[in-house]
């Protein structure tokens, strides 16, 4: 049986007298796609933020390969919802900037820049700075620099909140790409339900707060996704009933 990559036991999280999380526990496989899902103000960006070591849980623990997580020896990076790419550095060399900071031999550095560009569609821009692109692009520029580092766990924080819904789905398409090309493991945060059922192998459906795991269903759709098709709709009007009614 495959070990969990990521292990999440117990979590509990409060504010002083304010329960947030309450005793999550769940389980992620190397190379998973979850998304997590759950009414506005429920705590998953709390979660998150617990994962990357921002905040300390109240009670319980989360693992990564056995061991209790921690960014300094696990490779761990996110996307939030703001771009956050370096102004001062051009397309490529953002790309290149984690896989520098890890110290990763050169030819693995240009072989992943030059895979992650090609995948993005950002040849052509690979000289230019942010400043000189748009927001979406500037937001695929952060999307590809943390699948370069092939991370452990990469966790997504709605990463396309402020963007149209074409835009959203030709960037989510990007995703599942860089995700398949890498084989990292993904936990991305949304309150769009549709965008859940259009990316995920999993979705888990947190409760309102203090929140608990409701469920975590199984997609099992191929990729590219039709979302006019009869198990997509089903799929999404499912998850969508069971965070109305919790």
């Amino acid at each position: 049986m495959q070990q969990a990559k990521v292990k999440v036991e117990n979590l509990t999280k409060k504010f002083g007298d304010l329960l947030v999380l309450d005793d999550i526990s769940f389980e992620i496989k190397k190379g998973e796609f979850v998304c997590i899902v759950g009414p506005t103000g429920c705590g998953k960006t709390t979660f998150l933020n617990l994962l990357v070591k921002l905040l300390e849980p109240t009670a319980g623990r989360i693992l990564i390969d056995g061991e209790p997580a921690d960014p300094q020896k696990h490779n761990i990076s996110f996307v939030f919802q703001e771009p956050s790419a370096y102004p001062w550095l051009t397309v490529e060399q953002n790309i290149r900037f984690g896989m520098e900071v890890k110290k990763l031999p050169e030819a693995t550095i240009r072989q992943r820049t030059d895979e992650v560009l090609g995948i993005l569609g950002l040849e052509k821009d690979r000289g230019k700075y942010p400043r000189e692109l748009s927001a979406s692009t500037e937001q695929r520029i952060v999307i590809g620099r943390s699948f370069a580092l092939h991370p452990d766990l990469l966790l997504m924080d709605e990463p396309y909140a402020p963007m149209d819904i074409k835009l959203r789905y030709y960037l989510e398409d990007q995703v599942i790409k860089l995700w398949q090309a890498t084989g990292s493991t993904v936990l991305f945060i949304t309150h769009n339900i549709e965008e859940a059922v259009y990316l995920a192998e999993k979705c888990m459906i947190l409760t309102n707060k203090p929140a608990k795991v409701k469920e975590t269903v199984e997609i099992g759709l191929p990729h590219p996704r039709d979302i006019a098709s009869k198990e997509f709709v089903r799929l999404r009007e499912y998850i969508t009933q069971q965070i109305k009614w919790w």
